[in-house]
């Protein structure tokens, strides 16, 4: 395995360790490269290595031509220019003619974009996503799962999209764990009291969270959720159906995003209260855990709506 640090440089090493077994994998960058941490892949293989500019919207058009033709393009930059901007292009010319075409955005989230504002972060792209058909959408937790979400998207037949954030992510996962097929990894068993699920990179806030409750006699159950509107929910399902009550948390809209699909899950399936912690607004500048502490993904924060919630 490629050494790397974060999830920039986890999507970087993931692809040049997929390049050299497979000469079909592509990197299609709108200006990305450096962003993109991908610079020794375009060093390694350059036949592998297409460049349009600032142009997200080609980019994915490039990409599309490439799948057409049989080869395993990723487009990489940041989330909200693929999922805003290439919007249609991503739908129409990707999604609708089901190509295998994959996506990765960097600086998803407040924790992403952080010092950069709102127009670098990005908290509406799984919403956006969440409404197209075709797409696989991954959620990976730290730089380890991501490596793991970027080669399991090399697998997957059809537009997969993983999220990826600035690269100072906390780890999380150790480093050979395997990124879960079933949707869900169970990382706390304390209790049936609260259904406590993450997704994306406040997975370690939601943690430190579990184990505030549990100092003050509230017993949860964590889960990481790592794929969104997965065609293979049951796991997810059962947990749901051990809890009393459910709250979600997530660097995101709380409309279309991990909220919005546990909601969905519990009340065609086991009915429960489900409250979503994550954004109703828009972000400010600042530096990440400062900036997340403020929006309410603080572990005393997320405990607080816990208890609150029982």
């Amino acid at each position: 395995m490629t050494e790397f640090k974060g999830t920039r440089e986890a999507f970087a090493a993931a692809l040049i360790d997929l390049a050299a077994n497979d000469d079909k994998i592509m990197f299609v960058s709108p200006d990305s490269l450096k962003a993109m941490r991908a610079t020794k892949f375009a060093e390694l293989y350059p036949e592998q290595y297409v460049e349009v500019g600032i142009s997200e919207q080609n980019a994915v058009d490039t990409a599309a031509g490439l799948a057409a033709a049989g080869l395993t393009p990723f487009v990489g930059t940041y989330a909200g220019f693929m999922t805003m901007r290439a919007c249609e292009q991503m739908r129409t010319f990707v999604a609708y003619p089901n190509l295998n075409v994959k996506f990765v955005g960097i600086n998803s989230g407040l924790l992403g974009g952080e010092r950069e504002g709102v127009t670098h972060q990005f908290y509406e792209d799984l919403g956006i996503l969440s409404n197209i058909p075709n797409y696989t959408i991954l959620t990976p937790a730290d730089g380890y799962q991501t490596y793991k979400a970027v080669q399991m998207a090399a697998k997957i037949n059809g537009p997969v999209y993983v999220r990826a954030g600035s690269g100072r992510e906390a780890n999380v996962y150790e480093k050979d764990a395997p990124f879960s097929s079933d949707g869900i990894t169970v990382l706390r068993e304390y209790g049936n009291d609260t259904l406590l699920l993450s997704s994306g990179f406040v997975l370690d806030r939601v943690l430190a969270a579990a184990d505030l409750l549990k100092e003050q006699g509230v017993n949860v159950t964590v889960g990481d959720i790592n794929i969104l509107y997965g065609k293979n929910p049951e796991k997810i399902i059962e947990a749901i159906r051990k809890a009393e009550k459910i709250v979600t948390v997530e660097d995101h809209n709380i409309n279309g995003g991990l909220g919005a699909y546990i909601s969905r899950l519990s009340a065609e399936n086991a009915p429960k209260f489900v409250k979503r912690i994550g954004l109703t607004t828009f972000g400010e500048s600042g530096p990440a855990k400062e900036l997340a502490d403020a929006y309410g993904f603080s572990p005393e924060n997320i405990a607080k709506t816990v208890k609150e919630n029982l």
